[in-house]
């Protein structure tokens, strides 16, 4: 499998420039001398789960090295309205101009966890594995499926190089669903460990699946009843992935067939950011 590509540093860099764009902090810049020193802390303003707060730290380096940076929550911590999750100390400027990018971060980043603790809670005790999508913000996709193993999560593939998923359109062009299946088998034979899944529509389509023997199926938008029936049919020779539609409240439902895994873009595309805040002491 290639490594995923982390475009972190370019990110804070962008962040930045585009919050200091040319003229720097105007307000701050006028309201305090160079040398004017502040404390501050990231509070919790609500219950989540925590991730970000080593990008957020580097966000703060790079605006001025000399502030000191003191995490009390880590990754994948959980907090509560209230809780402190950083202490920083040094010019006021520098805090100052760096504290949206930092929070901007922080914020987004904790959301995807927080999402994804809830659904990976609702199906505790059961054998399924949540999983994320590539259903992510351009860029943004090393953070954000960071953020998703940050609360419990798993990953799906990374990117179009690491793993073959056959989808409906890949089928429609290749002639049949046996077929794409049996050319992707044969090229990574020969690469070693590729993995190959394919999405199917019905049951029909899981039995022409279960036939052709790839690594994983995915059930694309199936009800409940043909899912039970696509995990019987199955019986453990091939693993079996649901996706589409899959809800915070539906999500258990779906666990209790005997899934192996359930993908949820929604964790990383609809994650409201969780609400933290900077205050100067």
């Amino acid at each position: 499998m290639s490594t995923p590509i982390d475009f972190t540093e370019s990110l804070i860099s962008l962040g930045l420039q585009e919050d200091l764009g040319t003229g720097g902090d105007l307000t701050s810049d006028i309201l305090f001398e160079n040398d004017q020193m502040a404390t501050a802390s990231i509070v919790a303003k609500e219950d989540g789960t925590l991730a970000g707060v080593a990008v957020a730290t580097g966000v703060f380096k790079s605006i001025d090295p000399d502030i000191s940076v003191q995490a009390l929550k880590a990754d994948s911590d959980t907090v509560a309205v209230g809780d402190k999750v950083m202490c920083l100390e040094g010019r006021v400027r520098s805090v100052l101009r760096a504290e949206r990018t930092a929070l901007n971060f922080m914020q987004k980043l904790s959301g995807i966890a927080s999402l994804t603790a809830k659904y990976v809670s609702e199906v505790g005790g059961t054998e399924a594995t949540i999983l994320d999508t590539r259903k992510t913000t351009p860029g943004y996709r090393y953070l954000e499926k960071q953020a998703v193993r940050m609360g419990g999560g798993s990953n799906h593939r990374f990117g179009l190089y690491d793993m073959i998923l056959i989808k409906e359109n890949h089928i429609e062009a290749a002639g049949s669903l046996s077929r794409a299946v049996r050319l992707s088998l044969d090229s990574v034979r020969q690469a070693g460990t590729i993995r190959v899944e394919v999405e199917v529509r019905n049951l029909t389509e899981v039995r022409e699946a279960l036939a052709a023997r790839p690594d994983r199926i995915l059930l694309d938008n199936m009800t409940l009843p043909e899912i039970r029936q696509a995990v019987q049919l199955a019986d453990g020779a091939i693993e079996i992935e649901v996706s589409g539609g899959v809800m915070l409240d539906t999500v258990r439902q779906v666990a209790e067939t005997g899934v192996d895994y359930i993908s949820v873009g929604a964790i990383t595309h609809s994650a409201p950011p969780l609400d933290l805040s900077l205050l100067i002491n």
